[in-house]
C-alpha cells in the first residue's frame, strides 16, 4: 500500500507546510524516505513503536540515547482503512511541531487515499480495455471470458452499438480529471460503456432500448460534450446496432465511419456511408497500385493536382474552378491538356474523370501522408 515512490512525494508534499525534517517509516521501522537521505533504509524504533500501538509517540531529547535511530520529535501511525499503514515522523521540538501533527497526519492519509484510488482506477480502465479488445477479436465467448464480464460488471446479453471517438492534438490531453468528468456524463446509461481506447480515442457501447433504436442524437449529443470537454476536434464514427455476439461489426463500422470523415471534428455515421463502404474493402496495395498507375506522374506536379481536386470540389465546373484558383479559364484548359498528356485520362471523359476523382481519393484519404506510393 505505502510504496517507496508514494513515501517520497509524501515527504516533498508535507516539507511544503513545515520546514522541518520528515521520515515516512514502514510499518516494520524501515526508514522509506527523509528529507537526510543520510536517514533512509536505517531502522527507526520509535515509528515502530507508534504503529504497533497505533497510536502517537512523542520522542524527547532523552528518548535518543535509549531507542535506535531516533530524534526528538513525533511520530504519528498513519491510518488507510482503519489498519496502520506507516508512519510519519516530524523532527523537532515536540511543543513546536505539535499544534501542526494532525494535520499533517490527514494529509498524508488523503494522499495515500488518493493514489490508492487512482490505482484501483487505472486497473479497472486497463481490464476494460483489455477486454473490449478480446470481446472485438473473440470468434467464441470462453467461461473465463463470461467470468470476465461478470467481474466488471458488463452485461453481455443486450444489443450494442460502438461509437469511436479520436482527439485531435495533444495525446496527454486525455488526463485523469477530464476521463473522470467523460465517464460522469449524466447521459450515459446503466448498461453502457466507456472506455480509453490507446492513447487518442475513446469507444462508446451503447445500448439502445427497445422502444428508442435511434440514436443518432444521441451520439450528436455525446460529440458535443466531447468537443466541450477537449476544446479542440474531436472525430467521431457510429456503427450499426449489432448483436452482442456480433461486436466485431458494429466496431469496424465505426471505424470505417471514422476514417471516411471528410475534416477533422467530424461525426459520421456508417449508415450514411455509399462509395466509402466499397473503398474500406479495397486492398492497401490494390488503392497504392492504382494511383501509380493513374495519377502518379501528377504527383511532381503540385499546380496540376490542386488543379485536380478544385474541379473535383467544383463538381467539374470549368467557370468555378477557375474562379476558385483565380486563374484564366484559357490557363484552366492548358493544364487539363497537360493532365491529360501525362496521366493519359481526360477530365471531360466521364469516364476518366471518375478515374482521376477514385485516384484523388485514394490519394488523400487512404495513403498515409508522407508515403510515396512509388
Amino acid at each position: 500500500m505505502l510504496i517507496k515512490e508514494l513515501a517520497e512525494k509524501i515527504v516533498v508534499e508535507v516539507r511544503r507546510l513545515l520546514n522541518e525534517d520528515i521520515i515516512v517509516v514502514d510499518t516494520k521501522g524501515q526508514i522509506m524516505a527523509s528529507t537526510d537521505p543520510n536517514r533512509v533504509n536505517t531502522f527507526h524504533e520509535g515509528a515502530l513503536i507508534a504503529s504497533e500501538r497505533k497510536e502517537k509517540l512523542v520522542i524527547t531529547e532523552e528518548d535518543q540515547a535509549v531507542l535506535k535511530g531516533v530524534k526528538a520529535g513525533i511520530n504519528l501511525p498513519i491510518f488507510f482503512q482503519r489498519d496502520v499503514v506507516g508512519v510519519i515522523g516530524i523532527t523537532g521540538n515536540p511543543d513546536a511541531v505539535s499544534p501542526f501533527a494532525e494535520i499533517i497526519r490527514k494529509m498524508t492519509e488523503l494522499l495515500i487515499s488518493e493514489s490508492y484510488y487512482t490505482e484501483q482506477f487505472d486497473w479497472q480502465s486497463r481490464s476494460i480495455e483489455a477486454f473490449l479488445l478480446d470481446w472485438i477479436q473473440l470468434k467464441e465467448w470462453s467461461e473465463s471470458f463470461i467470468e470476465r464480464a461478470t467481474l466488471l460488471n458488463i452485461d453481455l446479453k443486450v444489443d450494442r452499438q460502438v461509437m469511436i471517438a479520436e482527439v485531435g492534438g495533444d495525446p496527454q490531453a486525455l488526463h485523469r480529471d477530464l476521463w473522470l468528468s467523460i465517464l460522469s456524463w449524466d447521459e450515459r446509461g446503466q448498461n453502457e460503456i466507456i472506455s480509453r481506447w490507446g492513447n487518442k480515442r475513446i469507444i462508446y457501447l451503447l445500448t439502445p432500448s427497445q422502444r428508442n433504436r435511434d440514436t443518432r442524437k444521441k451520439a450528436l449529443r455525446f460529440h458535443d460534450f466531447l468537443l466541450n470537454r477537449f476544446k479542440c476536434d474531436v472525430s467521431v464514427g457510429v456503427g450499426l446496432i449489432t448483436a452482442p455476439s456480433k461486436l466485431k461489426q458494429s466496431y469496424h463500422q465505426a471505424e470505417r465511419a471514422l476514417n471516411a470523415r471528410d475534416s477533422e471534428g467530424a461525426l459520421v455515421f456508417d449508415e450514411d456511408l455509399a462509395l466509402e463502404m466499397i473503398f474500406d474493402d479495397i486492398k492497401q496495395q490494390t488503392k497504392e497500385d492504382f494511383v501509380k498507375r493513374t495519377i502518379n506522374p501528377l504527383l511532381a506536379e503540385p499546380e496540376l493536382l490542386v488543379t485536380l481536386r478544385k474541379l473535383i470540389e467544383n463538381h467539374f465546373s470549368l467557370k468555378k474552378t477557375a474562379q476558385a484558383l483565380h486563374i484564366h479559364i484559357n490557363t484552366l484548359h492548358y493544364r487539363l491538356k497537360k493532365m491529360t498528356e501525362l496521366t493519359g485520362l481526360n477530365p471531360r471523359n466521364i469516364d476518366d474523370f471518375f478515374t482521376l476523382y477514385l485516384s484523388i481519393i485514394f490519394l488523400d484519404k487512404h495513403i498515409k501522408k508522407g508515403r510515396n506510393p512509388n
